[in-house]
């Protein structure tokens, strides 16, 4: 019985001093796969990240008791000004960085690219714009919808606000940057959704991936904005969806680990059902 006993104790201690045999460092044990992490993930920035930066973040959580993800939609530019005065982990920002951002120790990672959409009421008739006409009607040379093939009435100008990474993106591509006459400057891709909804007369752009029913994207030159013609880059009203950090700073752990799920392969699955397309 002695013998039985001995033997017992023998194999428990043997177990007990592999359990303790586990590396800490770098959050990862001694066969290298990932050992759990705590704490929280801070992210602020682009109002139009808010479907896939929420799916990531809510994914990530599931898989990581022991971390809170935090989002707060305060705009691209805000984003890029919180991470680079330390406010938050990860900046997110609609579109890339300019020279003078990244001057100032900043680094961009493309997570995903996203069609801007441009919208109308879906009482309008109107179904496709090229460039050229959207330019025209942003910066006033174009006033009432029957010069585009619509209704007798006058075109209600919506858009985003300085700072925002649509309005930077939409005014790029369209060539109408510091030109355009807004009626209206919204802080949020849901607010500019919601004003074009309730007014016959009005167009906005948005986020591809945020746009509902209340809403309709034309086609612009022909090309409805899907993720096949993002992808394919048919679509040309389109910008990156970036993740922004400090150049020379080290993530914490938790947010390192959330970094490096948002760009791995196993998150595209979940990039693609937000209604973007992973950047390769």
């Amino acid at each position: 019985m002695k013998k039985i006993v001995t033997l017992m104790l023998a194999a428990a201690l043997a177990v007990s001093v592999f359990a303790g045999c586990k590396s800490t460092d770098g959050g990862k044990d001694s066969g290298g796969s990932s050992a759990e992490v705590s704490g929280t993930v801070a992210t602020d920035g682009s109002t139009s990240m808010e479907k896939v930066i929420g799916a990531l973040g809510e994914a990530f959580e599931n898989d990581n008791g022991g971390v809170t993800f935090t989002y707060n939609p305060t705009g691209s530019g805000s984003g890029i000004k919180a991470v680079a005065e330390g406010r938050c982990d990860i900046g997110l920002s609609s579109r890339e960085l300019k020279d003078e951002e990244k001057s100032q120790g900043l680094t961009s990672t493309v997570l995903a690219y996203d069609g801007i959409a441009i919208i109308v009421n879906p009482e309008n008739t109107v179904s496709d714009l090229d460039i050229e006409t959207i330019a025209g009607i942003y910066t006033g040379e174009i006033t009432n919808w029957k010069e585009v093939g619509g209704k007798d009435a006058e075109i209600v100008l919506i858009g985003r606000e300085a700072g925002s990474g649509t309005r930077d993106g939409f005014e790029s591509i369209t060539g109408t940057e510091d030109a355009c006459k807004y009626r209206q400057e919204l802080s949020s891709t849901g607010d500019v959704i919601t004003t074009v909804a309730g007014n016959p007369d009005a167009i906005g752009y948005a986020s591809l991936a945020s746009v509902k029913d209340s809403v309709k994207a034309v086609k612009v030159g022909g090309v409805t904005p899907t993720e096949k013609t993002i992808k394919d880059g048919s679509y040309v009203v389109q910008r990156p969806f970036v993740l922004v950090t400090k150049t020379d700073a080290k993530l914490s752990s938790a947010a390192q680990k959330f970094f490096d799920y948002a760009t791995s392969e196993d998150a595209k699955e979940i990039i693609y059902g937000a209604g973007v397309v992973p950047a390769d």
